[in-house]
């Protein structure tokens, strides 16, 4: 009688691991057969886990048991680490060109100089955030400490720009006329000073804008190291600046909601919009691509900032072209006037004599506004007078406002300015070595433009 019970439970155990065997080997065909990567994998493991979690922990009546969603939905579900909320991703049918494997190799590398580099935490998360509407600082992007700040300072230029000069005729020229800036003049103000970025970048004649769509558009190489990104990018065309401004406008969420990426989409925009043809062209023996990693993040490069200002990718901030005496090749610096302009200042570099003289393309450019790069760190001067820079009776004694991008700054600075009475020159004989042991280094930055100026704070204190 054991016997054969013991016969019969070893036929019925055997039955069992048969079985079993059958369902792994039924696993491993369906696999095989099966398009997903080995991430879309693991991402449907972690799904059935947590599915699986939620029926342990909850009770039949609150929690029902559903059927596992297909393959295809589990790839909509899915969030992957900062990435773009659904609500923010066009559709692929809006008719732009989806983006190639060759050319997001050739982005990436233009970028980066590689293919296996990608935009940290700090770089995805940031994007074009406004101050309060109708506030004393309605005009002002909030920016954070990082690479990205360069491009959102740029841009935050030419906001200023829009609303001082370009806005209807009727308008003041104040900075009185700045804080009854709405979220709807916001809007208009962003997506103008995108759309002039991107069409200088463009020559005047075309306009590329990058959104992301809910799929991804191809699948990349081995080499390439996957964003979840990059690769559902569309691009979209344009020959006319105003339906560019429009569509931008029309868009304007891709680039100004948390969680879109807005200022990566923007950088992809404008290298697209120049083309990575011409960039490579305008870049020299001494720079190869547009990023470079410094302290663990990615920062502009020279020729970067020069693109968004310019809208040519030129390494150098001299005039014109000089000379590489060393390797017998040319080197690039700007060629014309911009209506925004740059200052640089750098303590350490002017310690060691290695500050780079800006040339007076960018000193003066055809608006007072000023991007300023004051050690490592970007902000914007602007002045309201737009005869400042074309009459030179109006230098002799100006105003002129500051931003720093940071929330911490309330109000905007404004400073008096007096190229005449020459009183710095007489306070600063006296200081041995460093004047900035006296002079902040915003004053000398300003005195990079109008050397020997006098800088009043106007009872502010000296904060930069």
């Amino acid at each position: 009688m054991r016997a054969t019970e013991f016969t019969c439970n070893s036929t019925v155990h055997v039955k069992d691991i048969m079985t079993g065997y059958q369902d792994i080997l039924q696993n491993i065909k369906s696999l095989q057969h099966s398009k997903l990567s080995y991430i879309e994998l693991l991402q449907e493991e972690v799904k059935r886990n947590r599915d699986k979690k939620s029926e342990e922990d909850g009770d039949d009546s609150s929690h029902p048991a559903s059927r596992p969603p297909s393959t295809s939905a589990q790839n909509h579900q899915f969030t992957a680490p900062y990435s773009i909320p659904q609500a923010l991703a066009v559709s692929a049918s809006l008719g732009g060109q989806a983006m190639s494997p060759e050319l997001a190799v050739s982005l990436r590398t233009v970028l980066f100089g590689n293919t296996f580099h990608i935009f940290n935490y700090e770089w995805k998360k940031s994007f074009f955030k406004f101050r309060e509407p109708f506030s004393e600082m309605a005009y002002a992007l909030e920016t954070e400490r990082g690479g990205a700040c360069a491009v959102q300072m740029v841009v935050q230029a030419h906001i200023i720009k829009y609303l001082l000069f370009n806005r209807s005729a009727d308008s003041d020229c104040t900075i009185q006329s700045m804080v009854t800036v709405g979220e709807m003049e916001q809007r208009k103000a962003l997506a103008a000073a995108l759309t002039d970025i991107l069409w200088a970048a463009g020559e005047e004649q075309t306009v590329t804008v990058c959104l992301v769509t809910s799929e991804r558009c191809f699948t990349p190489h081995l080499n390439y190291k996957l964003d979840s990104f990059t690769e559902r990018l569309q691009l979209f065309t344009f020959k006319k600046k105003e339906e560019a401004r429009a569509f931008i406008y029309e868009h304007i969420q891709c680039f100004r909601e948390e969680g879109s990426h807005g200022i990566i989409l923007f950088l992809y925009s404008l290298i697209f919009s120049r083309t990575i043809d011409r960039i490579q062209t305008d870049l020299d023996c001494t720079t190869t691509q547009l990023l470079h990693l410094r302290f663990g993040n990615f920062v502009c490069r020279q020729a970067l900032i020069n693109l968004l200002l310019t809208g040519r990718a030129t390494p150098h901030v001299f005039n014109g072209t000089s000379h590489n005496k060393e390797q017998d090749k040319p080197l690039y610096g700007v060629l014309t006037r911009s209506n925004v302009g740059y200052l640089l200042w750098n303590r350490d570099q002017v310690n060691h004599a290695q500050l780079p003289q800006v040339g007076s393309m960018l000193k003066t450019p055809k608006l007072p506004i000023w991007v300023c790069n004051i050690n490592g760190t970007y902000s914007v001067l602007f002045g309201t007078n737009c005869s400042l820079l074309s009459d030179w009776k109006m230098e002799h004694l100006f105003q002129l406002y500051f931003y720093n991008g940071q929330p911490t700054q309330l109000n905007t600075t404004t400073l008096s300015i007096d190229t005449h009475s020459h009183h710095w020159e007489a306070d600063n004989s006296d200081i041995q070595g460093d004047p900035e042991k006296k002079f902040p280094s915003l004053e000398m930055t300003i005195r990079t433009k109008w050397e020997g100026a006098v800088i009043d704070w106007n009872g502010t204190v000296p904060f930069f």
